[in-house]
């Protein structure tokens, strides 16, 4: 199908049913080297408006979904952290490649109720990012390369998630700290 199976299956690898996406699209990329960039472009856009399904799930029921398994000052506290930087907050699980939780973090978007434009646009360049140096990288090294770097992830697994979770810790504390700034900012202004 060409770039019309690029946009359908990163469409359908996001709106519900996983497939291998960055096999294909590395696939795609070494059958035609010479538009590369348009297959990551197609797969982006296909990512995009797939997450959309998701997104008005969560948006639709995902409140009452997620307030039967944390309180309501917990809900709160989510939503008050996930506006401060809800652009980020989809963008860079966009940018990671699985087993990343992607459709929590929209799931997420949907329900903290983020504006749909930047939800497409936070996707978009996130996965623009991704398939685009996944393609570069095949194009560059051959088809062998995703074969060597999820070799390499499966031999170094502890590293790999080790390296996942430093990501997200070092973005925790970046949000924890620019938040506690933010609440003693408040607080010194309220005296």
């Amino acid at each position: 199908m060409g770039p019309w199976g690029v946009l359908l299956g990163s469409f359908i690898d996001s709106a519900s049913v996983p497939i291998p996406i960055d096999v294909l699209m590395g696939m795609w990329a070494w059958a035609d080297k010479r538009h590369f960039y348009v297959f990551a472009l197609l797969a982006a856009l296909g990512s995009s408006l797939g997450g959309l399904i998701p997104f008005f799930v969560g948006r639709a029921g995902g409140e009452l979904f997620l307030l039967k398994r944390v309180d309501r000052a917990r809900f709160e506290s989510l939503r008050a952290q996930f506006e401060k930087q809800e652009f980020l907050a989809v963008m860079v699980p966009s940018l990671l490649p699985p087993p990343t939780p992607w459709k929590l973090f929209v799931f997420g978007a949907g329900v903290f109720e983020m504006r749909t434009l930047n939800f497409v646009l936070a996707v978009f360049v996130g996965r623009c990012i991704r398939f685009g140096i996944e393609t570069a990288l095949v194009v560059k090294y051959g088809p062998q390369i995703v074969n060597v770097v999820a070799d390499m992830a499966r031999t170094h697994l502890v590293l790999t998630l080790l390296a996942l979770a430093l990501i997200f810790v070092a973005l925790g504390w970046w949000m924890w700290r620019k938040l506690r700034t933010k609440r003693l900012d408040d607080t010194s202004q309220a005296l």
